[in-house]
């Protein structure tokens, strides 16, 4: 049954993934924020949109200075209409004055490939990053994308089923940023529901 089986993958990854590195990456982000440095994500397609919901959880909940060229529709279509779409992420970066201070977040289900023209856009803004001095960070679904290479902290997810690499990889995404902006290294704003359906502690 194809659901059982896409569950028994999920349950797979969540066994293999290393946690310890999410566990490192937490810390490195608390830094991030102690330095007064800025979040930027990147990522194209379902992991584009990932980024834009990463972004208000990582302001809301972790008080960290984040932003995404996704979110920005004008200017990311004027750039790639009058630039091209390998250097949106990359001129993105620059005009906002990215520094080593700040850090990069990859969303993406190859990290990028330079020799075969995929995701150049990433590549080219890890680039910037890396003469820039700035952190990079991932979460990907291949460790031999440029994003695995050339960052400090990626986690890649666990390939446990080559013809679902792409649904795993993006729905890990999420998991991994959730677990990060719940993790009390980084957590200052309690969720929602989870502060309204807590008992209320009586007044001395």
């Amino acid at each position: 049954m194809f659901v059982s089986e896409y569950f028994s993958e999920v349950k797979a990854i969540s066994e293999q993934i290393d946690t310890l590195l999410i566990d490192r990456m937490a810390k490195a982000l608390a830094e991030l924020r102690e330095r007064e440095g800025r979040l930027f994500l990147i990522g194209v397609g379902g992991s584009a949109g990932n980024c834009s919901h990463a972004v208000n959880d990582f302001r809301k909940l972790c008080g960290i200075e984040t932003y995404s060229p996704v979110d920005n529709v004008s200017e990311l279509t004027a750039r790639t209409n009058d630039e091209g779409w390998d250097t949106v992420f990359a001129s993105w970066l620059a005009v906002s004055k990215a520094n080593s201070k700040d850090a990069v977040m990859v969303f993406s289900v190859g990290g990028g490939d330079a020799e075969r023209n995929i995701s150049a856009n990433i590549v080219k803004a890890l680039d910037l990053a890396k003469q820039r001095g700035m952190k990079i960070f991932g979460v990907v679904g291949r460790d031999t994308g440029y994003t695995k290479k050339v960052g400090d902290e990626v986690v890649v997810v666990p390939m446990v089923n080559p013809s679902r690499v792409t649904p795993l990889s993006e729905a890990f995404q999420a998991v991994v940023w959730h677990c990060l902006v719940s993790h009390p290294v980084l957590q200052i704003v309690g969720t929602k529901w989870e502060t309204a359906l807590s008992p209320q502690v009586p007044a001395k």
